[in-house]
């Protein structure tokens, strides 16, 4: 018998492996590479299905550096050019650009703070994970006041593509919250 998980995961392998795996674990909270990994996936996700995404994963760990911030940060025009030509991640400038960016204030973040896991731990003041009690997948929100918060943040650092919306999903991802669906088999977990 199959496990019962979040109404949100299809029958797609990518889908239930992220889900049984990642979605939601505190596991990574203090890998580095991970959260600015997790940071750009969603921006580059906005406007479209975390699927399309999530199939390009590999395509976009290649193309920025595994998500390395310090090699990502020193991407010129020339590596743009490059990676608008390349048809393994969605060729988007301005998301692009945005990554490049954001990568610069992730730095600049480490700095000041010892960390960028340390610097959301100041930005969310409850103990973490937050985990949430959700009966069913549309009890779940686009966004919360914390996501709202968060967003302001980072774009008061610089940021850009981090919405209230996703800097939820972003939360969501790196298990900041917690929000498997009660009968999810990995809500007790």
């Amino acid at each position: 018998m199959d496990k019962p998980r979040c109404a949100w995961v299809t029958s797609d392998e990518v889908y239930i492996d992220y889900h049984d795996r990642e979605w939601g674990s505190f596991d990574q909270f203090h890998d580095e590479h991970y959260l600015f990994e997790m940071l750009s996936l969603e921006g580059a996700q906005a406007g479209l299905s975390w699927i399309t995404i999530l199939k390009r994963r590999e395509n976009y760990r290649n193309a920025f550096a595994q998500f390395d911030p310090i090699k990502v940060s020193q991407f010129s025009e020339v590596d743009v050019e490059m990676l608008m030509n390349n048809e393994g991640i969605i060729r988007n400038r301005s998301k692009i650009e945005s990554t490049i960016q954001n990568a610069k204030n992730f730095l600049k973040i480490q700095n000041q703070y010892g960390s960028f896991h340390e610097y959301l731990l100041t930005i969310f003041e409850q103990k973490l994970p937050i985990i949430n009690h959700w009966e069913t997948y549309h009890d779940v929100p686009a966004w919360t006041e914390q996501s709202k918060m968060l967003s302001k943040e980072l774009k008061r650092q610089g940021f850009s593509f981090v919405g209230p919306t996703i800097c939820y999903s972003f939360m969501q991802a790196v298990g900041i919250v917690n929000d498997h669906t009660t009968n999810c088999w990995l809500y007790d977990q």
